[in-house]
């Protein structure tokens, strides 16, 4: 088995959770940690909203045993928050601090944060050498491949991000513009790890073995990366760790497992933050779960009405007594 370094943090060589502000939460990364996920990055933090009060933030960068390695994920425009908002995310002890210089929706980039730092490169230098220069660990910078098609500028982007000490740079496969339509464009991820000596992990339109061994293979990346393919498919971190491990391919999970890992998982979110608030975001993660299945869109209908873990112990059940 592979392994790649970033910084003094070793990670296996097969495939990480993405960072997804209001999913991958940490009941979402210890189901895929579970599984086989290499590495976890949790959802993203402002630093300006974390130097002025850490109370909301702390949910959001509080990193259990579990998931390790994980990082904590700061994204903002403003150089001078940077020390404040480092000292305080340090205190949850992250193994790395990401930095999000590609988040492409629009209360974040239209405030000249995530993506727009693509447009300003001084800019984008002067946050990750304020981060570098503040943090106690390792720093990685997440980045698209541009603005727009016009403006395909990750190659230089990431030259930038390493030479003001980034110890890794996260390449997502699409531009700004593209949010999250389109296919992502591998040959930007290719060029940027021809450019830059630092590791470079891949991300976009990974969604099973076959496809994660194709981007190592195509891009030359030293990490692959996960998002939306592991909505509800814990899964496949355990075939993409099996395929590497030349262990032989396990079958699909039954209907009981899905319905299982879901059940935990949720429990896990409620436990967590509470029924009220857990039950809340768990309508979304229930609805992952049942995509694809028999009568799946209403089942999906009965998710978006889930108020108590008791609500989901009756779906569940009425799933299986319909699937029987």
């Amino acid at each position: 088995m592979d392994y790649i370094n970033i910084g003094n943090v070793k990670i296996k060589k097969t495939a990480a959770l993405a960072p997804m502000a209001g999913v991958a939460d940490t009941a979402f990364r210890t189901t895929a940690k579970r599984f086989g996920a290499a590495y976890v990055v949790g959802e993203m933090v402002s630093i300006k909203g974390l130097a002025y009060s850490d109370r909301k933030s702390a949910e959001l960068l509080t990193i259990t045993d579990a998931e390790r390695p994980a990082a904590v994920q700061l994204f903002g425009s403003e150089p001078e928050f940077v020390p404040k908002a480092v000292e305080i995310a340090e205190r949850y002890s992250p193994d790395i601090i990401d930095f999000n210089a590609g988040c492409p929706v629009p209360k974040v980039a239209g405030n000249g944060a995530g993506s727009a730092l693509m447009k300003d490169p001084k800019l984008f230098g002067e946050m990750v050498t304020a981060l570098v220069k503040a943090s106690h660990v390792p720093v990685t910078v997440k980045i698209r491949t541009g603005w727009d098609a016009e403006h395909i500028n990750a190659v230089e982007t990431a030259r930038i991000a390493e030479e003001c000490g980034a110890s890794a740079v996260v390449v997502h496969g699409r531009t700004k513009t593209q949010m999250y339509s389109g296919s992502a464009d591998w040959s930007v991820i290719a060029a940027v790890k021809q450019s830059v000596s630092i590791p470079v992990i891949g991300n976009g339109d990974v969604t099973s073995v076959e496809r994660c061994v194709s981007m190592y293979r195509e891009t030359g990346c030293d990490l692959v990366m996960i998002a939306r393919g592991a909505y509800g498919n814990p899964w496949l971190f355990r075939d993409i760790d099996d395929y590497f491990e030349g262990r032989p391919a396990q079958p699909a999970p039954t209907l009981d497992e899905r319905l299982n890992v879901m059940r935990e998982q949720i429990e896990l979110l409620v436990k967590c933050k509470g029924e009220f608030i857990g039950m809340k975001e768990a309508r979304a993660q229930a609805a992952f779960y049942l995509k694809g299945m028999t009568n799946a869109a209403k089942y999906r209908g009965l998710c978006g009405k889930l108020s108590t873990q008791d609500d989901l112990y009756e779906l569940i059940k009425l799933i299986k007594k319909e699937n029987e």
